[in-house]
C-alpha cells in the first residue's frame, strides 16, 4: 500500500536532501490561527506535518506542548474540529498531514468513524504514542480500509521482537524515540537515538525511521538526518509560536530546515 509520507521521505533522499517534521497543535491558541500556524511551516520548510490533538491527560509532551494543548482545550477546541483543520490545511498546501495523538480520543470517537474522517479530510495517518500494535487490531484494520500511514513508536527499551513488528506494521515511518522520558528541546540528542535506528534497519529493510524528543536546533536536525530518514521537531516551534507568533515560528522552520535541501 503506498504512503504519501513514506514517499516525500524516500524522494528528499534520492535527491540528496534530508526531511523535516514538524509538530503543531490543533486548537493552539485557536483552531483558525493553529491552521494559519501549520500552513506557513509547510511552505517554509516542514516536509511532513504532524498535527496534534490536544489532550488532558499528555503524558509524553513536555510543559511546552502541554500548555500550548491545555490553552487549546481552554479556548473550547473539540476533537471533531481535528479534521477541519486537517481539511483547510491540506487544501492550501500538499504536504502529508499526520494526526498525532492519544488513543483514547480515537476510541471515544470510534476507530471507523475516526479514520474514515480523518481520509475524507485529505489526512495522511495518524502516530499513535500510546498505542504498540500488539493492541492494534482494529485501527489496523481501519487505516488499511482507509489507506493510512500508522505510525508506531520504536523505543531504547523495546525489545527485538516488539521492534519487528512495530517495524513490519508502521507505514510511514517508525517513530524512533532518542531517549525514554517526556518531549522537549534537549542539549543533546541521546546517542540511544542511532541505536533504535541501528535495530530498526536490523529487522526492516523497507522500513523509514525518524527521530523525535529532544531536538530544537539545525545541527542536530542535520545530524539526525544522516543516519535516518526525518528529524522531528515539536518544542521549539510551539515556543517559537508563543514568543513571537506565525513570523517567529516561520523563521524557526527556515532555520532548522535551512541546511537540508541541496
Amino acid at each position: 500500500m503506498n504512503s504519501r509520507t513514506s514517499a516525500v521521505l524516500e524522494q528528499n533522499k534520492v535527491e540528496g536532501n534530508g526531511s523535516l517534521i514538524g509538530y503543531f497543535p490543533a486548537g493552539y491558541p485557536t483552531l483558525e490561527r493553529s491552521i494559519e500556524a501549520s500552513i506557513v511551516m509547510c511552505q517554509n520548510g516542514v516536509d511532513v506535518l504532524e498535527l496534534g490533538v490536544p489532550y488532558s491527560d499528555p503524558v509524553m509532551d513536555g510543559i511546552v506542548i502541554q500548555e500550548a494543548t491545555l490553552k487549546a482545550l481552554e479556548n473550547g477546541f473539540k476533537l471533531k474540529q481535528t479534521f477541519d483543520a486537517v481539511r483547510k490545511i491540506t487544501a492550501e498546501v500538499n504536504t502529508p498531514v499526520l494526526v498525532m495523538t492519544y488513543w483514547n480520543p480515537v476510541l471515544q470517537y470510534g476507530v471507523e468513524n475516526f479514520a474514515r474522517d480523518l481520509a475524507e479530510a485529505g489526512g495522511a495517518g495518524l502516530i499513535t504514542p500510546d498505542l504498540i500494535p500488539d493492541e492494534a487490531k482494529e485501527w489496523l484494520e481501519a487505516s488499511d480500509k482507509y489507506s493510512l500511514d500508522r505510525v508506531f513508536l520504536g523505543t531504547p527499551s523495546s525489545s527485538p521482537e516488539r521492534m519487528k513488528t512495530a517495524s513490519d506494521l508502521s507505514r510511514g515511518f517508525v517513530y524512533a524515540v532518542s531517549t525514554m522520558g517526556i518531549t522537549g528541546a534537549r542539549a543533546e540528542v541521546d546517542a540511544n537515538a542511532r541505536k533504535v535506528v541501528a535495530r530498526v534497519r536490523e529487522v526492516s529493510e523497507t522500513a523509514k525511521t525518524a527521530v523525535g524528543i529532544g531536538i530544537s536546533t539545525a545541527d542536530q536536525v542535520v545530524d539526525v538526518n544522516t543516519y535516518s530518514d526525518g528529524a522531528i521537531v515539536g518544542s521549539a516551534f510551539v515556543r517559537a509560536y508563543a514568543e513571537g507568533g506565525v513570523e517567529a515560528l516561520k523563521l524557526k522552520v527556515i532555520e532548522l530546515s535551512a541546511r537540508l535541501k541541496k
